[in-house]
């Protein structure tokens, strides 16, 4: 298993079973709103991390994307599953 399905499965495991002070629980019970505002934060930190920071930045600011994007995903009942079918859909096998 990947680390993105591991990732995934507990964001998974977080909405089926919240854990008391848990941050993907935090932003599940905010809504998709708060999911949205941090994925745009996000966003932003690749952009800066990429034109000034340095490639080590770049992967941390890429990696915190991916997560908030893997709770939307999950929030929405959706999984990196659907995104790997357009993906299969748009570039072919």
């Amino acid at each position: 298993m990947d680390i993105l399905s591991r990732v995934f499965a507990v964001v998974e495991d977080r909405k089926a079973n919240p854990k008391p002070g848990s941050y993907t629980n935090h932003l599940l019970d905010a809504g998709e709103d708060e999911i949205v505002k941090k994925i745009g934060e996000e966003a932003v930190e690749v952009i800066l991390a990429a034109k000034s920071q340095g490639n080590e930045r770049i992967a941390e600011e890429m990696a915190d994307l991916a997560y908030h994007c893997l709770v939307l995903l999950a929030a929405r009942g959706l999984s990196p599953a659907d995104v790997a079918a357009e993906l299969e859909r748009r570039f072919g096998k």
